[in-house]
């Protein structure tokens, strides 16, 4: 993986797990992959991999169970949506209403592109 010097890395392993369950690819009470096995995937040190998880659980989005493994909690993906909706309000939605302005586009451009993305994929 790519990362980010922007972002301490442990945060983008966290986004990474994340997006898995948001993209429904690790479900509800699912075992996920452990700590050495994300490390080992992500090429990082396992403590790093290790501070993502105490991340993700202090979230409650993953639970531990001793002896057994991580697991995404039961109602993880509520909880990683609502979590990127507010990220995406606090960081995406200004950048991308600057860029709009700066470019000359109006929300019935953005609403149009939308659509036209859409109707493409």
């Amino acid at each position: 993986m790519n990362f980010d010097s922007r972002q301490p890395i442990y945060l983008q392993i966290a986004d990474h797990v994340c997006d898995q369950i948001l993209d429904r690819k690790w479900t509800p009470e699912e075992r996920i992959p452990s700590v050495r096995e994300i490390a080992t995937l992500m090429e990082v040190n396992p403590n790093t991999a290790m501070r993502a998880f105490h991340h993700l659980q202090e979230q409650d989005i993953i639970l531990q169970q001793r002896g057994v493994g991580y697991f995404a909690a039961e109602d993880a993906y509520e909880k990683v949506k609502n979590l990127k909706r507010k990220q995406f309000m606090k960081h995406d939605i200004p950048h991308i209403a600057e860029k709009m302005q700066q470019l000359g586009y109006s929300i019935d451009d953005l609403k149009q592109l939308i659509e036209d993305q859409q109707n493409n994929s």
